[in-house]
């Protein structure tokens, strides 16, 4: 058994807390702490720790490098290899952070950083349709072709991480025992709720409103029969050019056209059915996009063909099918922990129910918006998702105190004796 180091745990344990806050703000400085907690936890001589799920997660990264060496492009898949070491936050998550209660300042700072990013997006906003205006363009025309970013480098990433703050931040407000100043919580939850709207990322708007109904569903049930009356309100209310997106959804302008995506997803069914079992490759489906395009396609929509923009066929593109299966087989595994999770907690609220509750619904969401975008192929959502999926299982784990230990204790205790 190697000496353990209490010095070293503690300074893994603060690390990972700010690698997993630090998200929202920097991508770089997230994965910074990532290594620094990582390299700590590997000297504090405590255990490395993977929730349930190691098994379908280590065939899925597996599978993906197979795909990239099978691909023979080494160059163009790196990326996506690189990509790998996020994963390691689900890791050191699960290994370090010592008490629910530390999980539940996570979600919090999650919400605070989330509300900070919102109300710098509502100044990019506001100086957005100044330059509308004095530019005499159409502000809708000219502000979906260029929207608000916060501290990401795309307004669909700067979503996602406003969805899953959210979420989280719902979740605790509906499941938690009541906090003090629970009005400022309430605040921050309006103002995230806002930064999602003028973000106007459709797929997103959707997504949080899925997971939400399921946040009240679970709630408390009779409120869901209000939710329609509440969003014909908020339609009417909303300014001229939310509805105008809204209404784009079936009715989409030349400049948010559908059009691309049913070209990218009729194109990346091709790629699988060419490569069923191993996929072109990761990063090759936009390389060889054209190749794989429908003889009938004359034309390319204006669209971004970067990507696939849904989850499910770009990993089946790239990976191929056994992968696509695998990983959800994984998503599968995780909701139905956290539910059975849920089942046996005593009734009430505390602290393991709004964090399981929180992490489903974050499930919910990046599967939703999954459909219409490569959501967890960005280092910033992925990162988030991982958190919240490992301070699920932290939440399922009886050996994790709710209160923080002493600074002496082993992070995780030794299982009891059977």
């Amino acid at each position: 058994m190697r000496p353990r180091h209490p010095a070293l745990a503690q300074a893994a344990m603060w690390l990972t807390f700010g690698s997993a806050a630090a998200i929202l703000l920097s991508i770089a400085a997230s994965q910074v702490l990532l290594g620094a907690a990582f390299l700590a936890l590997l000297l504090s001589g405590e255990p490395l720790r993977l929730p349930r799920i190691k098994l379908p997660l280590a065939i899925f990264l597996a599978g993906t490098i197979v795909a990239w060496l099978a691909a023979g492009d080494l160059k163009t898949g790196l990326p996506q290899i690189k990509k790998m070491i996020v994963f390691a936050e689900l890791l050191i998550v699960y290994s370090c952070l010592r008490s629910v209660v530390l999980v539940r300042w996570l979600m919090l700072t999650w919400a605070g950083l989330g509300t900070f990013t919102a109300c710098c997006g509502f100044v990019q906003f506001g100086e957005k349709i100044s330059q509308a205006h004095k530019l005499g363009r159409d502000v809708y025309m000219y502000y979906v072709g260029s929207r608000i970013t916060g501290f990401t480098s795309h307004w669909n990433t700067f979503s996602a991480e406003e969805m899953f703050s959210g979420l989280m931040l719902v979740a605790f407000l509906f499941f938690a025992i009541r906090a003090r100043r629970q009005w400022m919580w309430i605040v921050c939850a309006a103002l995230l709720s806002v930064s999602i709207v003028i973000i106007e990322t459709r797929g997103v708007w959707i997504a949080f409103a899925v997971a939400v109904i399921y946040l009240i569903w679970r709630w408390r049930r009779w409120v869901v029969l209000l939710v329609p009356v509440a969003a014909a309100i908020g339609f009417f209310a909303a300014p001229a050019s939310i509805r105008e997106r809204l209404e784009s959804i079936t009715k989409p302008k030349e400049v948010d056209s559908n059009d691309f995506r049913v070209v990218v997803w009729r194109t990346g069914l091709h790629m699988i059915e060419a490569h069923p079992l191993l996929g072109v490759g990761p990063e090759e489906q936009r390389v060889h996009f054209d190749q794989y395009m429908p003889a009938d396609i004359t034309h390319k929509p204006i669209g971004f063909y970067g990507h696939l923009h849904n989850l499910y066929i770009e990993y089946a593109a790239e990976r191929g099918i056994p992968v696509l299966l695998v990983f959800l087989w994984m998503i599968a595994w995780i909701l139905l922990d956290f539910a059975r999770g849920l089942r046996d907690l005593p009734p009430g609220p505390s602290d393991r129910r709004f964090i399981l509750e929180g992490a489903i619904a974050v499930v919910i969401g990046a599967l939703v918006e999954g459909f219409v975008e490569v959501n967890l192929g960005d280092s910033e959502p992925l990162t988030m998702f991982l958190v919240a999926v490992a301070c699920g299982y932290l939440a399922l784990d009886r050996r994790v105190p709710d209160a923080e230990p002493s600074a002496a204790a082993p992070l995780i205790p030794a299982a009891p004796a059977a």
